[in-house]
């Protein structure tokens, strides 16, 4: 048994749960040693292809994962687990957060979403493009200064010519 694979006493309590083969599709391969193999991949991050040769073929430990990810046995399992623990009065299900160790993020401290107000002078007169951002005012304004084209011309560009770039 290596460091991190099931005890004794938790394979014990695990094993009345686990699906049975049903032996159209051969025989499974041990579930101790397959589960051995996806809690080693869980805990170390490894490639599937790069589990130990002790866990077995890595093709059978991530298809039994999947297999059982996919139809619903691992949370049966969880469930089944919890229900026999809470029975036998081994789950305590009160919990307490001290909230002196729990920690907002900076930004959730209570700042602003909304701008700022801008600097206002007694009797000043409104900002005509007052909301708009930098863009929208000088295309507003460009746009706003320039006469209307005449019928059949092309509309003028909002863009200053010494920002475009040379056609062709």
């Amino acid at each position: 048994m290596g460091r991190g694979d099931l005890s004794d006493a938790k394979w014990e309590r695990l094993r009345p749960f686990l699906p049975v083969s049903n032996r159209r599709c051969g025989r499974w391969r041990d579930h101790r040693q397959v589960i051995d193999g996806i809690l080693h991949r869980v805990r170390t991050g490894v490639q599937w292809r790069d589990l130990l040769e002790r866990f077995g073929p890595w093709k059978t430990v991530y298809e039994r994962h999947r297999l059982w990810s996919t139809d619903g046995t691992w949370e049966r399992l969880l469930q089944q687990v919890q229900a026999a623990a809470d029975a036998a009065g081994e789950i305590d299900w009160d919990i307490s957060v001290d909230s002196t160790i729990v920690r907002a993020h900076q930004h959730a401290a209570g700042a602003r979403t909304d701008p700022p107000p801008g600097p206002a002078s007694k009797g000043a007169e409104p900002v005509e493009h007052q909301g708009q951002s930098p863009w929208q005012s000088l295309l507003a304004r460009r746009v706003h200064h320039q006469a209307p084209p005449e019928r059949g011309q092309p509309l003028p560009s909002a863009v200053p010519d010494r920002h475009r770039r040379p056609a062709g």
